[in-house]
């Protein structure tokens, strides 16, 4: 620890982020804000921020915070100053970036899905476990699990108070597509973002049925769609925006939607939809689990509310009852304001930071890792191999 003025300082820990785009904004946050809330073991500076539009990138270091600015996301990983590296890039470069990072001596965060490919996972996990022998830690990003109430409702399982698990149902519904003049983004397009709603929401309540039941799904039963499959193209290379005057249009090669069965190791059954095509819903994440003692309800929508079930209360009072998770003895609030006062959507990418630094700190493995990463890239590829060969029941290697 360093003395300054009387006053302990806890060593740094220099982070550098590759993308400033909304994930970039998100993290952001996250590293701006975590060692101001929590009393942490090191303390975030956050070193440099890469992007490839050099007037993009400064603006976004200036914005954003970041000290530096690159515009070569290779001459970030190889600056002294960084000892992490957080990627917040689309799905195709995570590979390279996260390998080229952990092979630097970095400890590495990467968002999800953890690539586009279970090959690409597979090395990518390869890599981190020989840098796991030097020290280095790697951890994907489901925010998702960083939620107080989803963090408590996984206590309440752990816990044994719904018993057996019989049924996990989860949708995560957005409308951001239902416009046919959309344009044709780049996670619109499968050699950049591996699939579309499938790994861009299917990943995270793919992710949260698994981290919730505290078990992995071994197999799906699935369904794809692509509703709109041409869209305006861009002007440039990820723009967002659409030719000026331009009415050419390209394919989209990704699905709009995708709706699947699953089942987990212990039996109980599953089911997921993911979709941005669903008018009138603009980030309803809705999750249920029973189980032979009772059952839990979650809406990302009343994020600090958890709804519980107790099956073996007398039938005459017995029902859901809300849970505001706000009381300090809930997970991460102790931190944060008095009971009552809820949290919201950026606070989870504190609670992501925090968790990170203090497995770097105290050298434990960080969850979910990117073992944890490359198991949902399988359930990701299971279920398109099963829509695609419109088979009944696609098992899942483990």
């Amino acid at each position: 620890m360093e003395q300054r003025d009387g006053r302990t300082v806890p060593p740094t820990l220099g982070v550098g982020m590759v993308g400033y785009a909304f994930m970039g904004a998100a993290h952001s946050q996250g590293w701006r804000t975590a060692g101001h809330v929590f009393d942490l073991p090191l303390r975030p500076v956050m070193a440099a921020i890469a992007g490839r539009d050099a007037r993009g990138v400064r603006a976004a270091a200036d914005k954003h915070g970041w000290a530096a600015a690159e515009t070569d996301w290779r001459a970030l990983i190889a600056r002294d100053d960084v000892q992490l590296v957080d990627i917040c890039t689309p799905g195709d470069s995570h590979a390279e970036i996260a390998i080229a990072a952990l092979e630097a001596g970095k400890h590495v965060l990467c968002e999800k899905p953890l690539a586009n490919s279970v090959a690409e996972a597979e090395a990518m996990v390869a890599a981190a476990e020989v840098a796991g022998s030097r020290g280095q830690l790697a951890m994907v990003g489901f925010n998702y699990r960083r939620v107080p109430a989803l963090a408590h409702a996984r206590g309440l399982i752990a816990d044994g108070r719904l018993g057996t698990l019989r049924h996990v149902r989860v949708t995560y519904l957005q409308d951001w597509l239902v416009d046919p003049d959309f344009p044709l983004t780049w996670r619109l397009q499968r050699e950049h973002a591996g699939s579309g709603a499938l790994g861009d929401l299917g990943a995270h309540i793919v992710d949260l049925a698994q981290y919730l039941a505290g078990e992995v799904l071994v197999g799906v039963s699935a369904q794809t769609e692509t509703f709109v499959r041409e869209r305006p193209r861009l002007d440039g290379p990820s723009t967002g925006l659409t030719a000026s005057g331009s009415s050419e249009r390209g394919p989209v090669t990704v699905d709009d939607a995708a709706v699947f069965t699953g089942r987990l190791a212990s039996g109980a059954l599953a089911t997921f939809e993911a979709t941005r095509m669903a008018s009138g819903r603009k980030n309803a994440l809705r999750l249920e689990i029973n189980g032979e003692s009772g059952s839990l309800a979650f809406d990302l929508e009343r994020l600090n509310e958890l709804y519980f079930h107790d099956h073996r209360e007398p039938a005459a009072t017995a029902g859901f009852r809300r849970i505001v998770v706000t009381e300090p003895d809930h997970p991460y609030l102790d931190a944060w304001w008095p009971p009552g006062h809820g949290l919201g959507y950026e606070h989870t990418f504190v609670h992501q930071a925090r968790d990170l630094v203090e497995a770097i700190a105290s050298g434990t493995a960080p969850r979910p890792s990117f073992a944890d990463g490359l198991q949902v890239q399988r359930v990701l590829a299971a279920v398109e191999e099963s829509a695609e060969k419109n088979s009944v029941y696609t098992p899942i290697a483990v």
